[in-house]
């Protein structure tokens, strides 16, 4: 189970540092502000759920990313190193070689800036938490 933490005050700095994922407001202390792991910017609780939901998005982007690179080099470096040219007399020129592995990272970058086509949720779906039983703190 991962816990998040939202504060705004010295009293939460503790729980921020505690938690696995701390945010804090921006119109928090400069305590709670060193002690979060993400600031929000704007003092409004709907972006936590975007905060959420982007790192969702990225997860995923770097994942592909990863995927395609992997991918891209399994297939290009062989070649590059000459693996077809005793079955076809096909050899790649390093200069070539060298322009698809600049290819390559030119894709993965290009990929990760589709992010910034982001939109925020339109509406709040529902999120997978736990909730504490009401009695959990009473002795």
């Amino acid at each position: 189970m991962t816990v998040a933490m939202v504060g705004d005050g010295i009293n939460d700095s503790l729980a921020l540092v505690a938690a696995d994922v701390g945010m804090a407001i921006g119109a928090g202390t400069d305590v709670a502000l060193e002690a979060a792991d993400i600031v929000l910017m704007k003092s409004n609780l709907e972006d936590v759920i975007t905060a959420i939901d982007l790192s969702k998005k990225t997860l995923a982007r770097i994942h592909l990313n990863y995927v395609w690179a992997l991918g891209y080099n399994v297939l290009g470096i062989p070649v590059a190193a000459g693996i077809l040219f005793p079955f076809t007399g096909i050899r790649l020129p390093p200069w070539l070689a060298g322009a698809c592995m600049a290819a390559s990272s030119v894709s993965v970058v290009c990929s990760s800036l589709l992010l910034q086509s982001y939109k925020r949720p339109k509406q709040i779906r529902s999120l997978h938490t736990e909730t504490v039983p009401h009695n959990y703190y009473s002795p």
